[in-house]
Order: structure tokens, then C-alpha cells, then sequence
């Protein structure tokens, strides 16, 4: 991690949180790889922020692609310093309608993926000697929320994973940490968010800084958390969320 010059790859890097984590690294001199599905997406970030950013188009829920993938990136950038697995799906059904099929797709993208990913560039980084791993959590896993129970067991599971992964690792110089991000401001979210006056009105109510947080904010935090200045941080989950989490 002492190289001037890192390396990161941020899935779901085109867009949201993902972007704005992509932005903060280049502007930090870290050579970004952004991983997604949409190629128009991913290259009008490339554009966007220059020679730093690259992109490599790849659905991460094909689990039997990414090793090829990651061999692909570190063959041609060098072995990642910075692994940032941000993508991820959600679906919104009332509980007794999603089907077996629904679930197991969430999985797949959400949780499998982020394994695989992980174990592939981990693989990576032990041999070369060390490395951050920032996953990304949300809100579904620090409380309950109603309609979206596959995208909440994924999201639980993975702040255990962070524990465990960060136990086994650290000792190999890897560090692992994740976000909870509360109510971000994102196309996403404003689609959900202003169709639901109640659902928003609930959400600011519960909030104690009263407002939604802006991409910005989680890439503040992931910088953090991939830098030295959090070198004795590891395993944590840490909510970016204006006190939502604790709000009443």
C-alpha cells in the first residue's frame, strides 16, 4: 500500500455511489477500473474523468466470468491495491409474492458475486502483500424495511461477511470494512422517494440531520476507509446515514 500510485476497482463504478466513489478516487490520483453491464455508461465516466479511469464491461451475476476478468485487469493495469464492491440490485414485492427465481437472483448479483469478486482479487492481492476491501451495505441491514426481504438478506449477510472476511485477512495485510449508507440522493432514490411522499416523509422524520445525504458523503467515507488514515480499521461497518440508523 506504500506505492504512490494505486490501483482500485469499483463495481457499479457508471453511476450513483459508484460513480461518485470513481470521482473521488481519480481526483486522488488512484488508477480506477470501473466494472458494470452498461458500456454507454461506463465509457461516458471514462471520458468524464480521463486517462485514470478504464472500464471493463462485465454482469457480474455470470459468477464463472469474473476470474477471467480480474486475470484480464491485473495483466493489464497491475494487481488492484483497492477493491470497492458497490454493485448491487433490489426489488421491491410484498413478501409472499417473490418466487424462488426472485430470491435467487438477488443473491446471485447482491452476495455471490461480491464473494467471487473478492476471493479473485484477494488472490491477488495476498501474493503481492496486501490491499483494502471497502463492501457496501445499506440501511435493509441495520433495521427492518418492508418489500424487500431478498435485498435485505443479502445486505445482512454481507456485514457478516465483512466480519469474518476482515478476521482471516487482516493478519495477510488486507484490511475489510463496509458502509451502511442511509438515504442517499441518487436517480434511484428519487424516483422511490418522490413517487412516496409518505415513504420520504419517513424517511427525514427518523433522520436526525433531517435531509438525504448526497453521493459525495459515501465516497468520502470509502476514501477513508481505503487510505491511511484508516490503517487500524478493520471489520467495521459503518454507517454513512445522517443518524438514521439511530434516529427515532
Amino acid at each position: 500500500m506504500e506505492s504512490k500510485f494505486k490501483i482500485a476497482i469499483v463495481t457499479g463504478g457508471a453511476s450513483g455511489l459508484g460513480l461518485a466513489t470513481t470521482k473521488k478516487f481519480i481526483e486522488n490520483n488512484i488508477k480506477t477500473i470501473i466494472v458494470g453491464r452498461n458500456e454507454e455508461k461506463l465509457q461516458t465516466a471514462a471520458n468524464t474523468f480521463g486517462p485514470l479511469c478504464s472500464y471493463k464491461v462485465c454482469d457480474l451475476s455470470k459468477l464463472a466470468v469474473i476470474p477471467a476478468l480480474v486475470d484480464e485487469i491485473t495483466a493489464e493495469f497491475g494487481t488492484p491495491d483497492i477493491l470497492v464492491n458497490n454493485a448491487g440490485i433490489n426489488m421491491k414485492k410484498p413478501f409472499t409474492e417473490v418466487t424462488d427465481q426472485d430470491f435467487q437472483d438477488i443473491l446471485q448479483t447482491n452476495l455471490t458475486s461480491v464473494f467471487v469478486m473478492s476471493r479473485e482479487v484477494i488472490k491477488k492481492m495476498i501474493a503481492t502483500g496486501g490491499g483494502c476491501v471497502v463492501n457496501i451495505s445499506s440501511m435493509a441491514s441495520q433495521y427492518g424495511i418492508p418489500y424487500v426481504i431478498a435485498y435485505t438478506a443479502t445486505k445482512s449477510a454481507i456485514e457478516g461477511m465483512t466480519r469474518a472476511m476482515a478476521t482471516e485477512l487482516t493478519p495477510q495485510g488486507i484490511r475489510v470494512n463496509c458502509i451502511a449508507p442511509g438515504f442517499i440522493a441518487t436517480d434511484m432514490s428519487a424516483k422511490a422517494l418522490n413517487n412516496d411522499p409518505e415513504r420520504k416523509g419517513k424517511v427525514l422524520s427518523r433522520t436526525p440531520m433531517g435531509k438525504l445525504g448526497s453521493p459525495e458523503d459515501i465516497a468520502e467515507a470509502v476514501f477513508y476507509l481505503c487510505s491511511d488514515a484508516s490503517r487500524y480499521v478493520t471489520g467495521v461497518v459503518l454507517p454513512v446515514d445522517g443518524g438514521n440508523s439511530i434516529g427515532f
